[in-house]
This record gives C-alpha cells, structure tokens and sequence, in this order.
C-alpha cells in the first residue's frame, strides 16, 4: 500500500503538472499532443458499467495499461482481454503509476470520489462515472480539485453526446416554446433497498470486501450489497436519483443554463436510516439566469409523472421523459426523440438549422481533449454542479425538510440536520 499524501506532496505535484496547460471556464486544457499518440488509461472497476466503458475505450485503439477491481474472480473477463494490462484489487496502487496518463473511474458510487481525488492528485485526466460522487461536498471538492489540477475531465453523462438531446436544446434556446418556467423529468426504474440483513454469508472468493467497502462504515458482507444492488443503499448509492438523474436532468440543465437550485423540497414516503425509497418527487426551484426567468424543476420516479399525463392534458408517452413547459407551447423529449405540443400549433414548424455540432462521442471527446485540448462538453465544472443538484434531492428527503441552499458556501441554512448530510464521515485509512 503506498503512503497516503502529505501536503508537500500534494503541492510538488501540482508545481509539477501545472506547466503546458491553462484553464478555460473552468474547463482544463492538456498541452498539445499528436492526436495519433495513444493514451496510456487505467480503468478502476473494471465488470458491470466498467465493463462497457472498458469496450469504448478499447474500440478507440488506445493503450489499456492497468486494471483495478475489488472483486478479483469478476474481473477475470477483462484481464483475460488484456493480459498485459497491470492488475491490482487497490486503486491506490495504480494511480501514482508514470505509465498512466489517464484514469477512468466506474466503482461504486461510494468510491467516486476517493478515486477520482487520488487520480487528479497524481496529475492524471479522469473520465468518472455518474453521479460524479457520493455526495454534494464530495462533487464540490472534485470539481475544484479538476480546476487547480489543470486536469481534462468528463462525466460519464453518455446521452448528453446523442444528437437528440443537440435538436432538443436547440428547439428551447431558439424559444420555440417560449420562455421556460416549469420542468419536469421521470424515470420509471426504482433502486430499493430495506432493513439491514442480519444473516452473514460467507464472501466470494476473489472480493476483497474491505477494499469493495472503502471509506464506507463496516458491515459485514451480504449479496444484498454487491454486484449492483448496492445502489439502493446509503451507504453505498443514492438510489434512482442518483442513478438515473444525472442522464435525463443533464437535457434541463443544459437547455436551460441551470446550475444550482435555491431551494429543494422532497415528497415520498418517510425516509429509511439505511435504504431508498421506492417512489419520490423532488422539487428544486432555481433563480433567473441572465434574461433566463426562474424555473421551477421537479424529479419523480418510481411511476410517479407530471399531474398532466393523469389529467389528459398530455399525449401518450411511452417510457421517462423530459417535459418543458414555455409559455408558447411545452415539449416532450426523451433519449432519442421528442414532441411539440400542442401538435397542432406546431403543423408545418420548421426547426431551426442545427448549430450545435454532432459529438465525436462521448468516449472520444475525453480522449482527443487529453490529446490535444479541450474542452469537453461534462467536464467537472458542469457536471460538478449538476451532481451537486441530484444528490441535494436525497438530503432533503432524508432530512425531511424544505432545504434553503446557499450554493457558494455549500450551507443548509435553515437545517443543521440536513448539513450533517452534506459530506459523510470516512471510515479510518480513508481520505478525500
């Protein structure tokens, strides 16, 4: 195990790996590189969503250097692909490597944030997983820690490079629909958990269960937990919110130029101490943005839609969505499609000539902008502030109070109880 960070370390390093680059809009910019050059990557959970985001970066040809998973017997597919590829069960060992230039993130979501703090720390580009991390101080700490770094970031955000959601932005910026007051988004899935098992199995072989825990309170291990159903608990996930938020709020956050609600109130059942919820709706009120007029933007999930599908004065729309209401008209969009209503105002409407330019792909943003510069379209400094929103959804349904935000100084002003839920303790030999 290597020795954890001094601050003299922290600080050589950043005198170190600041040369060659400058920062725009909060957006880190590597020294110019051949784009033909390959990236040396290290990928941190390697099964499951790592899995996939380990077969994008493969199609792009670059270099797989090193392999890091908790769960050594899981990981046996991706070492078997890359057997030249370093191994270890600790991130800790691998992100301090010379041989790596940039490190993807795809744990748990507990260990978002160590994970990416110890890669940028190192001076390495971070692709992370979504949410960005396990909790608002977390994202808070990551995004500034990406801007003194210097460091090409991106949210694993994949729809946000859909031409679709480039159409959808497009249609509301252009006023298509008017001015925008009101928002909402629904997604049908629902990550539960429930009480604590009080059985103790033994472990699978091959998981290193303390190093799968990390900064995360002890409890003995139980398949409830891993693979995947760690999401519906606190200790480990944020349930759908967290799941699935930061996919389909990132469509309002970019169309509408959001970046932190002033207050967030939740509605579902009473909250659990360990698990989340089946069902919740969430209400964040933002402020104007320049000519932007207040929105007001509201999450639910679990069946729970918009009053208006029930009340008949919305179409049929199969599956989560997104809808805007302006006050010209509202808008239905998804992933891959979406509706202008009502149908009959908008007969014969033309679209407006796209402007925003088709991505390259997600994947392939990140690589090119550690490459040859960015910026990339979720990098920390945007993806920060939306991770930041979704997860305050889950404080005020914890807390069980109408949260009054003080973004800049990352302040409950009004609950002492929903502050403690800001950040969380680590568990000793654990640091951001």
């Amino acid at each position: 195990m290597p020795r954890a960070k001094t601050r003299r370390d922290f600080l050589q390093n950043a005198t170190a790996v600041g040369i060659g680059f400058w920062v725009s809009g909060g957006q880190a910019v590597a020294q110019s590189r051949s784009a033909n050059e390959k990236l040396n990557i290290a990928i941190i959970g390697v099964e499951g969503q790592g899995g996939w985001n380990l077969g994008q970066l493969a199609r792009t040809g670059q270099n797989i250097v090193a392999l890091c998973d908790a769960h050594e017997s899981r990981a046996a597919k991706a070492r078997r692909r890359f057997p030249k590829a370093r191994f270890c069960a600790d991130f800790r060992g691998i992100v301090d490597r010379k041989d790596v230039d940039a490190v993807l993130v795809a744990t748990p979501d507990h260990v978002h944030a160590p994970a990416t703090m110890a890669a940028l720390r190192a001076g390495k580009h971070v692709y992370c997983e979504k949410p960005l991390t396990h909790t608002v101080f977390e994202a808070r700490q990551v995004a500034e820690m990406a801007s003194r770094m210097k460091r090409v970031t991106q949210m694993g955000t994949q729809i946000h490079a859909g031409n679709n959601y480039r159409r959808v932005v497009e249609l509301i910026e252009s006023k298509a629909i008017g001015a925008v007051r009101e928002v909402h988004v629904w997604v049908g899935k629902a990550w539960v958990g429930h009480d604590r098992p009080t059985d103790t199995p033994v472990k699978p072989p091959g998981l290193h269960y303390d190093l799968w825990l990390g900064p995360a309170p002890h409890r003995p291990y139980h398949p409830d937990y891993l693979p995947a159903k760690w999401r519906g608990w606190w200790d480990f996930g944020g349930g759908t919110l967290a799941d699935m938020a930061c996919h389909y709020c990132d469509l309002p956050f970019w169309a509408l130029k959001l970046k932190h609600p002033h207050t967030i109130e939740a509605d579902g059942p009473t909250a659990h101490p360990e698990s989340a919820p089946a069902q919740l709706r969430v209400r964040y009120a933002f402020g104007a943005r320049g000519d932007l007029p207040p929105v007001t933007f509201t999450w639910h999930h679990g069946g729970l839609r918009p009053a208006a599908f029930a009340e008949g004065k919305l179409p049929s729309w199969k599956g989560d969505g997104v809808w805007f209401v302006g006050d010209k008209g509202s808008m239905l969009a998804g992933y891959n499609n979406y509706k202008l209503l009502p149908e009959k105002d908008f007969a014969g409407f033309k679209p407006p000539e796209p402007y925003i330019p088709n991505s390259i792909g997600h994947h392939r943003e990140w690589i090119e902008a550690c490459k040859t510069g960015g910026p990339t379209t979720c990098n920390f400094a945007y993806s920060g502030a939306l991770s930041e929103t979704v997860l305050l959804g889950n404080v005020a349904h914890r807390s069980g109070v109408k949260l009054e935000w003080d973004a800049k100084h990352l302040k409950v002003t009004n609950s002492p109880e929903a502050q403690a839920l800001i950040h969380k303790p680590y568990r000793a030999g654990w640091v951001l």
